[in-house]
């Protein structure tokens, strides 16, 4: 029997091999079946999705948790267009992903039109106003350049999405290029100027009331001990944002916990002489919708460049976090230990406590507190865009860094499942996932219960029905009196869910602790759906009444 011939599609997977992948996302289609067919022969593991949005929801989850490329393979044209949801929030929150996407035929690209199915005008211009770098193969020679060099962008801060496409006629032909050699792949260093990392250690060494903002660059780097060391030779108070849950110990007396939406947070941070932001580029949700107002310098340390003073003038440190930070901590003078700043930090919390009690939200605390009870502290938790995710953003202990992770990036429904089972297929037999959704977010990914099942995911979806969109009608109510266009039709998610062979089950506020544990403890996914109306907490912004 005469060995079966290697071909485009085959360079493809032995450069992602190559590279160090282990695992593949993806979604067939006709001008990618070189590609799958290639994956068929080797030794990495393949996670098909039921559509391409929650395939590359899967890919992004997998990265988040893992910090490595996460490979996705999509097909031309409606796959492709599929995928940008997903590629957006994967650009907004700098999670690596490497797509390898077909295309027609290359005697279709350019100026021509010959009507092949899934043409489009120009897939990579389109995809590229989405991801951070998108390149078109012409030739199998490039194939495996082409692929290094996105594996090194998508790793270089600021991490990101990006797209190689390679034409159907390419992944097809045989091949006499020889076997793909491993090479390590050399992300981009992006370390901090020395003179601006002086002129941050002056400005921060005369600070009486320095703060601190740390984003999502902290988790995504690993600069959570220099956070720390920094924060407590400074005596600086520390608030993360929502994207960088658990960078820094919750409880802590330097900890300002994530309370962005809060006027108290806001004028504490205004009121720093210094204000220290690292991997944040103080967008809506980490500058209580742009009302921060800072009185202080503000020293802000960004991997991205575009984000670098886009809100606010600052001495810009364009660099990675974890070097920044490691440079001052390791510079800055140690200021005296006099209780004033652990002080100021219990005070703001407590004036946060006092308007959460006085808004009758004894449902949504004690929902959020089950669901924290129900969790073991060092499983990850993946969270649509819904009202108890709101809730979380502000007050969820993430106990390990990066263990909470939403779509706040992007704002996009429908993340939270299938994210949470990408998480599930990096963390085979190491504990369950959490998923939290909304009805209305939950119809997004209701097909991959069938993957889940197929795969065996050890994940624990939590669907809060509330008849609709929850948020939205708490908006609109909010805005115009009214809500309009918010109320679904769902169906019976727990008979749905058996429907998959999946087990699931109704719960109350009052059993949705044990309810959620012990789904949590059954080995494979499981559903847990819990009726119930809750509300948000009253913003606290200038304007806002509170």
């Amino acid at each position: 029997m005469s060995a079966v011939a290697r071909r485009g599609g085959d360079l493809v997977v032995e450069t992602l091999a190559a590279l160090g992948a282990t695992t593949v996302f993806g979604e067939p289609g006709q001008h990618a079946l070189g590609l799958f067919d290639a994956l068929s022969r080797s030794s990495l593991q393949y996670a098909g999705f039921r559509t391409e949005l929650d395939a590359a929801f899967a890919a992004d989850g997998f990265a988040r948790v893992t910090g490595r490329p996460a490979p996705l393979m999509l097909s031309t044209g409606p796959g492709a267009l599929q995928s940008l949801a997903a590629l957006q929030e994967a650009a907004a929150a700098s999670v690596p992903i490497v797509v390898v996407a077909s295309q027609i035929p290359s005697a279709g690209l350019g100026a021509r039109r010959r009507g092949f199915l899934h043409e489009l005008r120009d897939q990579r211009a389109l995809v590229a106003q989405v991801v951070k770098h998108a390149v078109q193969v012409q030739s199998q020679s490039q194939i495996s350049s082409a692929l290094q060099e996105a594996w090194e962008v998508a790793l270089s801060a600021p991490h990101g999405p990006v797209w190689v496409e390679v034409p159907q006629d390419v992944l097809l032909a045989t091949t006499t290029l020889p076997r793909v050699e491993p090479v390590p792949p050399s992300p981009r260093v992006l370390a901090p100027r020395p003179e601006l990392v002086a002129e941050a250690v002056r400005l921060l060494d005369g600070a009486d009331r320095p703060a601190i903002i740390a984003g999502g660059g902290v988790v995504r780097s690993g600069a959570e001990a220099a956070l720390l060391e920094l924060a407590e030779r400074l005596r600086a108070p520390v608030v993360t944002t929502f994207g960088a849950k658990g960078a820094f110990p919750w409880g802590h007396p330097l900890s300002l916990q994530s309370w962005l939406e809060d006027w108290h947070t806001t004028e504490c941070l205004q009121d720093a002489d210094v204000l220290l932001v690292v991997g944040s580029g103080l967008g809506e949700l980490s500058s209580n919708y742009h009302s921060l107002r800072p009185r202080g310098r503000v020293i802000q340390i960004e991997a991205d460049l575009g984000k670098l003073e886009s809100n606010h003038a600052a001495l810009g440190v364009h660099a990675d976090a974890q070097l920044t930070l490691e440079a001052l901590a390791g510079a800055v003078a140690a200021h005296e230990v006099d209780g004033v700043a652990e002080k100021r930090v219990a005070e703001v919390l407590a004036l946060v406590a006092d308007r959460l009690a006085g808004q009758d939200l004894g449902l949504e605390q004690q929902v959020l507190d089950a669901v924290r009870a129900a969790l073991p502290d060092d499983a990850p938790s993946f969270w649509d865009m819904t009202i108890l995710a709101y809730w979380a953003w502000s007050a969820w202990d993430a106990r390990t860094s990066g263990s909470m992770q939403s779509a706040q990036g992007a704002g996009g429904l429908g993340y939270g499942f299938p994210a949470a089972l990408g998480a599930a297929v990096s963390r085979a037999g190491s504990g369950p996932v959490l998923a939290v959704s909304g009805d209305g977010g939950a119809m997004y990914g209701v097909a991959d219960l069938a993957t889940a099942r197929q795969l065996g995911l050890d994940v624990t979806w939590l669907i809060v029905d509330d008849g609709g969109y929850g948020i939205l009608r708490e908006y609109m109510t909010g805005a115009f009196g009214a809500a309009y266009a918010t109320e679904l039709a769902r169906p019976d998610f727990v008979a749905l869910a058996e429907a998959f062979d999946v087990p699931a089950r109704r719960t109350t506020p009052q059993t949705l602790q044990q309810d959620l544990a012990e789904a949590l403890a059954t080995p494979g996914p499981t559903v847990v759906v819990l009726p119930a109306l809750l509300r948000m907490f009253a913003p606290t912004h200038p304007g806002s009444g509170a």
